[in-house]
């Protein structure tokens, strides 16, 4: 049974960095997060991090924590290990998710471990792109003030998280006033997990084939990457195509009266006619 978006729970989460990268040493320094579920905060993590080594210039710029305030925080060892059962079987969402999964796995090598392989991430970034496509920018503090949120970003991760969190929950409402409530489809649009993005194309690839196989029609609703207009479509499938940005089902589209590509991830519903 297909979960709607509201009942999943998500957590929001941030970090901050004693650099941009973790294969060259750089580690993380504050980790925070909001579990959330519909509009109800179900609780939330922050601690800092002992990362062992100095804090760069750079970073302290950006955070303006220091190495003195780190000398008696926890080690990985102690809060990774809080931080996974505070997770424990909810997606994962953060601004940039690509940035703060990286360093967060990267964490979590150093004692063992490493996020479960079927854990769902939803980048809000990606929902901005996609939701309120054509802006000029698209950093956190310039989405906020776009969506109407009154606050400065603090470059500190439970601030930002709040502000990640407001930001989300204004774009989840724009998905909702255009129809589209189902997690799966929710996922497929704005998920970073190659496993389960995958396993959702392959599902959706499976019934366009049977329809190209049979001859049949295709009715989707489809959401529009230049205007994040949601649209139902009839569609004659003749091929389905693999590239480097992503899978396309290629045919004849009724709307429009000629052929079209439509990206299989915006293919929020989808039934052989």
């Amino acid at each position: 049974m297909h979960r709607r978006v509201d009942e999943v729970e998500f957590v929001i989460f941030d970090t901050e960095t004693t650099g941009l990268n973790p294969e060259y040493g750089d580690r993380v320094v504050e980790i925070a997060g909001m579990r959330i579920k519909g509009e109800q905060i179900l609780g939330s993590f922050q601690t800092l991090l002992n990362p062992g080594r100095p804090v760069s210039e750079a970073a302290f710029a950006v955070n303006q924590i220091t190495s003195e305030m780190l000398a008696g925080a926890p080690s990985v060892e102690t809060a990774m290990p809080e931080f996974l059962v505070f997770i424990k079987d909810a997606c994962l969402c953060s601004y940039n998710a690509g940035f703060d999964l990286g360093f967060l796995q990267n964490e979590l090598k150093f004692i063992g471990r490493q996020l479960p392989q079927e854990t769902a991430v939803v980048d809000v970034l990606k929902m901005a792109r996609r939701i309120i496509p054509g802006m000029s920018r698209y950093a956190l503090w310039f989405v906020a003030g776009q969506l109407g949120i009154k606050a400065q970003q603090q470059h500190r991760a439970f601030s930002d998280v709040e502000m990640t969190l407001e930001v989300f929950r204004r774009l989840k409402a724009k998905m909702k006033e255009k129809g589209v409530e189902d997690f799966l489809s929710f996922l497929h649009l704005f998920g970073v997990n190659p496993h389960m993005l995958e396993d959702l194309s392959n599902q959706k690839i499976i019934k366009i084939q049977e329809a190209i196989d049979l001859g049949l029609r295709l009715n989707i609703k489809y959401l529009s990457s230049s205007n994040a207009a949601v649209t139902q479509r009839d569609v004659l499938p003749k091929e389905v195509r693999r590239e480097k940005s992503g899978s396309y089902v290629v045919g004849f589209c009724y709307l429009r009266n000629e052929e079209r590509s439509f990206r299989i991830d915006s293919i929020l519903e989808l039934r052989v006619q």
